[in-house]
């Protein structure tokens, strides 16, 4: 049976140069960091700083403003509720979005909990966040606005840089989630004008349980972990250099020719779209168009049906996809990014996400264009409310 991979937002396979980069680090250089006593600790010590040294420069960061955590959910905890410790005295509001991944979203209703007020800002019906919404919202009390670069669901680019603007003018710290942005689009910190940045080694052909997060020098937070001087002290833990050798290394393939892959990309994110929008009635593309669009997503609703079914027939034929957010795949509610940008619960329920890979081939999108349109077909005529469409077209 033919085997298709589109669920690349919710992991990617570790390329070839990443697994040679990490594998010394596995096996011959084998030393802790910070046992700097001995020849190779120090290797190991040089090492990381060369790794931190490489993701500062792709990211138009310093090598010190750059912090290596467990994982992109880890590194957007820390910058919420880190940011929320070290400036209580100052105010206890936060400006997001309804669209954000859970990440984000338990973190603040966390915080709720311990005092703090959160504004989940709403956004149109394409996901994006309208930036005079955001200057509204602001208080005497805000001290931390949190934007996501771009949707993990349904590919929303959002007005970064206007956001920025905003939070200078008002002089509060904004952090951005970025962790479907990197390979999809340029990500520069100085570009973006941003505070904070999270990243995830794993959304872009790394290893899994390594992120990074990106601190603007002059920001102060709250250590995430106490117990040891790594991370300059704010994060203690041995560290996994094999892992920081791998992320780094992915980093770096994923900004070469960027615009060249994202020319790829997006030719096949346009095949499927186009595609699904003419073999199959009743389907509702959900997300911006254009460039506003990440150049990898696709996401469609289908009416009368429900997405996890779609998605057990899919897998039957060989094809992965998702219904949304890998993080969320475990709960029965539709997805809260479709029900933020208006769709019924009945719509939203039969969603499916579709995202593409630098290896996904027109083969692959030719057989999932044969085999989706019988599968959505075949659902439908199970279904009593599709019935009564038919009867009264």
């Amino acid at each position: 049976m033919k085997s298709v991979y589109l669920d690349n937002n919710a992991t990617t396979y570790m390329k070839k140069e990443v697994v040679d980069a990490m594998l010394p680090y596995l096996y011959e250089n084998f030393g802790n960091a910070s046992s700097k006593f001995y020849q190779i600790g120090r290797e190991a010590e040089q090492a990381v700083a060369s790794f931190r040294e490489k993701i500062a420069d792709i990211l138009g960061a310093k090598p010190n403003e750059i912090y290596f955590t467990g994982s992109g959910c880890e590194a957007d905890n820390w910058a919420i509720k880190g940011i929320a410790d070290a400036y209580r005295n100052k105010g206890n509001h936060i400006i997001t979005s309804q669209i954000e991944h859970h990440a984000v979203l338990s973190a603040c209703e966390f915080l709720e909990k311990h005092g703090f007020e959160v504004t989940y800002l709403p956004v149109d019906e394409y996901g994006i966040v309208n930036p005079i919404d955001v200057e509204k919202a602001i208080t005497d009390k805000t001290i931390l606005i949190s934007i996501m670069t771009a949707n993990n669901e349904i590919g929303a680019i959002e007005p970064i840089c206007e956001i920025s603007e905003i939070a200078k003018k008002h002089k509060i710290i904004f952090h951005t989630d970025a962790v479907q942005a990197i390979g999809h689009m340029r990500v520069n910190v100085n570009e973006l004008g941003v505070d904070m940045l999270s990243l995830s080694g794993h959304k872009f052909h790394g290893p899994k349980g390594i992120g990074v997060l990106y601190i603007r020098n002059g920001i102060r937070i709250s250590n995430l972990i106490h117990g040891g001087g790594q991370e300059r002290g704010k994060r203690a833990a041995t560290e996994n250099v094999a892992a920081m050798a791998g992320i780094a290394k992915a980093l770096e393939i994923a900004t070469n020719d960027l615009d060249e892959n994202i020319k790829k990309l997006t030719e096949k994110r346009d095949r499927l779209i186009k595609g699904i929008s003419e073999k199959i009635p009743y389907c509702r593309l959900n997300g911006p168009v254009g460039d506003n669009r990440l150049c990898n997503n696709v996401n469609f609703s289908f009416k009368y049906i429900e997405g996890e079914s779609i998605l057990m027939l899919l897998d039957m034929k060989g094809v992965a996809a998702s219904s949304g957010s890998a993080c969320a795949s475990g709960s029965l509610d539709p997805s809260h990014v479709l029900l933020a940008i208006g769709l019924p619960h009945e719509i939203a329920h039969g969603s499916l996400r579709l995202s593409v890979g630098d290896d996904t081939t027109d083969e692959d999108i030719d057989y999932v264009l044969e085999v989706l349109p019988p599968i959505i077909e075949r659902l439908r005529m199970m279904s009593p409310l599709y019935e009564e469409v038919i009867r009264n077209s």
